[in-house]
């Protein structure tokens, strides 16, 4: 095997196992940065090792031994063991995680729970959701602090501080890696949640830039979706969650144009809908459902996104089903924006005029002043009811509203389209 081959093999092997090296780093040293940096560490020995020595039969058992190794100089160096007492059984503790007779067998045995602990600390509440997100695609998806920043149209420095003081508050806080329990795992479950969904969301239709999507936000999120449906297989919102973005995801191909355009919900080719995502988030609907009949809010929502996805065409689509299962939602889940998605499901389900008496009553809502969505789904309704002109000057107030560059070409040119109505 080549040197350059061997690079590939081993950035393939550090892709798939470093969140998990990492993992069981910081359950050792009880540090997240200094897991990262001792996983690094062993990275780095093996770009140096083995393009001369071959690369070990079990890579990953080898890559934790080393960081192991790493974590013991460390402290070693610092001399943590002259200074405290009880810092002396410390060591002999990583010495004995060290000494693991099958260090292989021993990940396999504990690995599941180091890195459930691990997406548990990187979601902590005590930690603000920017620094949660920043931190949980440093640590577990393992994207770098600019591809972070660029995924988020942020200064790379912002990220990097956020991440930094993520894990300092972690450090300073004392905050057990592990899985919490009762309360406290309720709790921290939905901030994990949370963060996935964020996260997903923002590769789903992106804030702001030039692109509609950013499918490596999506694939990052579902990967750790779906590693806390292998870790938590009773958890029905995790599996909702989960079968939210698979369907969601189904749709990208469709999604955008050939000029990258976003092509509206009703308006795409369901035939380009992949339909393993669709099956599989289909049967994470159903294992939701199975594990709680009275379903939670990420499990109302992928029930939403499965009566699209079940629709063969546009016009099969089941809006009274969507309108009751938005108000379920609304109760679930109050929130203005979720009225918002109600009001588009009760239009199509029963006229335009009807959604645009709910859409009314949302106008005042403070925490919708900056939403661009509520003139286009005003303007969108106006413009089915013949009122074109007031259409129009919702359009483009949207489009002065949002931030990406794609949406707002789409607005502006449904704001001339209505423009052409009225002209005709």
């Amino acid at each position: 095997m080549t040197t350059i081959e061997t690079n590939r093999a081993i950035e393939a092997v550090w892709r798939i196992e470093r969140a998990k090296i990492i993992a069981g780093l910081a359950r050792i040293v009880r540090d997240v940065g200094l897991a990262e940096e001792f996983a690094q560490d062993a990275m780095i020995a093996a770009l140096k090792q083995w393009p001369v020595s071959g690369i070990p039969a079990k890579p990953a058992a080898w890559l934790m031994a080393t960081g192991k190794r790493r974590a013991i100089d460390h402290f070693r160096r610092a001399k943590m063991i002259d200074r405290k007492h009880g810092e002396l059984g410390y060591e002999a503790e990583i010495e004995q995680e060290f000494a693991t007779p099958d260090i292989d067998e021993a990940l396999d045995d504990d690995i599941g729970d180091d890195l459930l602990g691990l997406i548990f600390t990187a979601c902590h509440p005590a930690l603000s959701t920017e620094a949660r997100v920043a931190l949980t695609l440093r640590l577990l998806g393992g994207l770098t602090t600019e591809e972070i920043a660029r995924a988020f149209l942020v200064p790379e420095t912002t990220i990097a501080q956020r991440i930094v003081r993520a894990k300092r508050a972690i450090a300073e806080a004392h905050v057990a890696f592990e899985v919490p329990r009762g309360v406290d795992r309720a709790a921290r479950l939905s901030s994990v949640l949370e963060v996935l969904y964020l996260i997903f969301n923002e590769g789903y239709s992106a804030t702001a830039g030039e692109d509609l999507i950013r499918p490596q936000l999506c694939e990052e999120a579902l990967r750790l979706g779906r590693i806390l449906a292998g870790l938590m297989p009773e958890e029905p919102e995790v599996h909702g969650l989960i079968a939210l973005m698979e369907i969601q995801a189904s749709r990208f191909k469709a999604r955008v144009g050939v000029s990258g355009e976003p092509v509206l919900l009703l308006d795409q080719n369901r035939a380009r809908w992949d339909q393993l995502f669709i099956r599989r988030g289909l049967a994470s609907v159903d294992r939701a459902e199975t594990l709680n009949p009275d379903r939670g809010p990420y499990a109302l929502q992928a029930a939403i996104a499965a009566c699209h996805a079940r629709a063969r065409t546009a016009g099969d689509t089941d809006w009274g089903r969507i309108a009751a299962l938005y108000h379920a939602l609304a109760e679930r889940m109050p929130s203005p924006v979720v009225e918002l998605n109600r009001a588009v499901a009760i239009s199509m389900a029963y006229g335009p005029a009807a959604g645009l008496d709910l859409v009314d009553q949302l106008q005042a809502e403070r925490s919708l002043q900056g939403y661009h969505l509520l003139p286009s789904v005003r303007g969108d309704l106006l413009s089915k009811l013949g009122r074109f002109d007031e259409a129009r000057a919702e359009f483009l107030k949207a489009a002065s509203m949002t931030r990406n560059e794609r949406e707002r070409d789409l607005l502006l040119d449904r704001a001339e389209a209505c423009r052409t109505s009225l002209a005709s």
